[in-house]
């Protein structure tokens, strides 16, 4: 079992071209899978034949029994059906054990957003000297005036940056391309970061656009404690991440009158149905309006 999820990730890796942030992913969810499957089955070398319905089933009760959020026990699933398929178009299973299988219920959680106000606090937050205070703008900067993912921010390269027509060449999920818009402060702040990037460890040879310390490309895990400093200065929300820049770029584009469409094509987007949540924001903050400003509310 363990050497055909070892042939599955390769399967993902080369032939599918996946990231390798998706693969990771996969193993994660599917080792921890593989491994109580053996342990259900009594044997550490258990094959794939003997998966059946009932043993993707207990598994999946299993997870309940530990407390596993929703969404974590619906991506378990979502790699057990993907790796039984792949096992199916392999000729080591006659049938899909996963079929019929059902998820549990998503809970709809709104997402978290930063206001205006406080947002324009924690922008201003980096120091306005020195050469790492001049990058932490920039990436504030630019992860709001894009509505980038942290992937997406630190995997930026020095010419994927078009700054006198203020855009951004971006590979988001899939390693689908989009253009990304750069408003003017994001533009200065970059520009600014730019003109002493060089001087940074060994930035000359690098061509990544952020830079740690040492001169190479800076990490999302790095990314995240940069903000949370800035967060902890300002006194804003301590549960604020760099997809909260995310979610306020599209909260405040909606709260501005701007389509839907748009902002899913801005955010990158396949489906319109997994921007249409920050809808449900923008008409929270509509009901709050009213109730505290209609005469009969």
């Amino acid at each position: 079992m363990r050497e055909s999820l070892s042939d599955f990730l390769r399967h993902l890796g080369v032939e599918k071209n996946s990231s390798a942030h998706t693969v990771k992913s996969y193993r994660e969810d599917l080792t921890q899978g593989v491994d109580f499957f053996c342990e259900r089955l009594g044997s550490p070398t258990a094959r794939p034949t003997q998966l059946s319905t009932r043993v993707l089933r207990a598994y999946l009760a299993w997870l309940h029994e530990q407390g596993y959020a929703r969404s974590t026990i619906s991506r378990r699933l979502a790699s057990l059906r993907s790796w039984c398929r792949y096992l199916c178009r392999q000729g080591v299973l006659t049938s899909n054990p996963a079929l019929g299988l059902r998820g549990p219920r998503q809970e709809t959680r709104l997402p978290k957003f930063i206001g205006q106000e406080d947002m324009g606090k924690l922008l201003t937050a980096p120091a306005t000297e020195g050469p790492l205070a001049l990058r932490d703008k920039a990436m504030l900067e630019t992860l709001y005036s894009a509505g980038l993912r942290v992937s997406e921010l630190t995997g930026l390269d020095v010419t994927d940056l078009d700054l006198d027509e203020g855009l951004a060449t971006v590979r988001g999920k899939g390693r689908r391309e989009r253009l990304a818009l750069l408003g003017p402060p994001s533009v200065d702040a970059l520009r600014a970061w730019l003109a002493v990037r060089e001087g940074v460890g060994r930035g000359a040879s690098q061509s990544a656009v952020f830079l740690n310390k040492h001169g190479t490309r800076l990490s999302t895990r790095s990314v995240a404690r940069m903000l949370d400093g800035y967060v902890r200065k300002t006194g804003l929300d301590p549960t604020s991440s760099p997809h909260t820049l995310r979610h306020s770029f599209a909260t405040h584009l909606l709260d501005e009158g701007a389509d839907i469409r748009s902002v899913q094509e801005l955010l990158g987007h396949r489906s319109l149905a997994t921007t249409q949540i920050y809808t449900h924001v923008t008409t929270q903050k509509l009901r709050e309006s009213y109730d505290k400003s209609h005469p009969r509310a």
